[in-house]
């Protein structure tokens, strides 16, 4: 959620920011701008006829003790009662759409990236050098259904499509390679994490995926608006939601490892068959909790350590700098490590990392005393 603040000071520049990342708010900006101050008068317009209210009704024991008529006072309280229970009936509708608004915002973007979209992302490094064959190399479906590695056609039947399952050496790679993740960030004093895979749907609403795309995920009503976590992310920024910490226990390092569900709703390129695009897919997560001043610093550590687990791995990837468009909602900056695939001829994503800046810590009210002023901050 966006500081109101902020869009106060200077709403021209909150719209040009949102325009970089391809989303035309100007008429929610304006909107919420309308209802801050409606907001703000009928707070005042309340407190005043309370006020009056109160001095209304220490008068009548007085005047009844002096033989006065009290029968106007009487009506001037049934007034201000009426007014005020109106006003709150008002007050409540504003902060109902104020929210509604606040919430459907997206994260500006940091200033030094490029607007528009993945058209204008940048490579900022390169890692080794692209495997050349002799030969037509396989496309990764054929390859792990030849050599027994993955059941797509069994895994089609379980689940339907999008699904698979790794047999064989393959579930031993797979399962070798989160121990490889597991190990270096453990190594590195990470605190290991294993969240449960069904949320709440606060979790959504705090990791920004919610309310906009509540449709990309696989939910369950018997209890509820609860879904199956579309990454441990969403899991992660919610373990400290409405609390405060003490400033001595950020830096927060912690990773988790859980399976992602996630409905990727409409058609794929045929390029896309196999695990490019999938339904469910293991995932380790690295996550840090920072103050505002070290998030930076905690971003570029981020991206060295995803760097470096796939250089361990003696693969050839570029490092990107996304354009504001192709960040994520609740992003202010992402970065790409993409593999090169040589088989499909192009680079594709393989680890993410971004700085959602207060973003997220202000939708789930997460916030740190500072030892030293105790001043509260997101």
């Amino acid at each position: 959620m966006l500081d109101i603040k902020r869009i106060k000071d200077d709403p021209e520049a909150v719209k040009a920011g949102l325009r970089a990342k391809e989303v035309d708010c100007d008429a929610a900006v304006d909107r919420i701008l309308e209802l801050d101050a409606q907001r703000r008068a009928l707070i005042l317009s309340t407190e005043t006829d309370k006020a009056e209210q109160n001095r209304v009704s220490k008068e009548i024991p007085k005047r009844k003790k002096a033989g006065e008529d009290v029968a106007p006072i009487f009506a001037r309280m049934a007034e201000l009662k009426a007014q005020i229970a109106q006003n709150d009936q008002k007050l409540t509708d504003v902060e109902a759409e104020y929210r509604t608004l606040m919430l459907s915002l997206p994260n500006l973007p940091d200033p030094d990236l490029k607007p528009g979209g993945k058209e204008n992302n940048e490579p900022l490094r390169y890692y080794g050098e692209p495997h050349h064959f002799d030969f037509e190399p396989k496309h990764h479906v054929d390859l792990c259904t030849d050599l027994g590695l993955i059941d797509y056609e069994r895994g089609t039947r379980l689940a339907g499509s999008g699904f698979w399952i790794y047999r064989g050496l393959g579930a031993r790679l797979e399962w070798a390679l989160l121990n490889y993740f597991i190990t270096e960030h453990i190594k590195d004093g990470y605190t290991f994490m294993l969240p449960p895979h069904l949320l709440t749907y606060d979790c959504g609403l705090s990791a920004g995926q919610f309310p906009k795309f509540e449709d990309d995920v696989y939910r369950l009503t018997e209890e509820g608006f609860r879904f199956l976590l579309p990454t441990a992310e969403t899991a992660l920024i919610n373990l400290y939601r409405d609390e405060i910490l003490d400033e001595s226990m950020l830096p927060r390092k912690l990773f988790a490892y859980t399976p992602c569900y996630r409905r990727e709703a409409g058609t794929y390129r045929a390029s896309e068959r196999g695990m490019i695009r999938g339904h469910q897919f293991n995932k380790i997560e690295m996550f840090q909790y920072t103050r505002p001043e070290d998030s930076t610093k905690a971003l570029h550590e981020l991206i060295d350590k995803a760097c470096a687990l796939v250089e361990g791995l003696g693969l050839h990837y570029r490092l990107s700098k996304l354009a504001a468009g192709d960040c994520s909602a609740s992003m202010a900056t992402t970065y790409d490590i993409e593999l090169w695939l040589p088989s499909m001829n192009e680079y594709k994503e393989c680890s993410s990392v971004s700085n959602a800046r207060d973003y997220q810590a202000r939708r789930g009210n997460i916030r740190f005393r500072r030892a030293q002023t105790k001043k509260i901050e997101y």
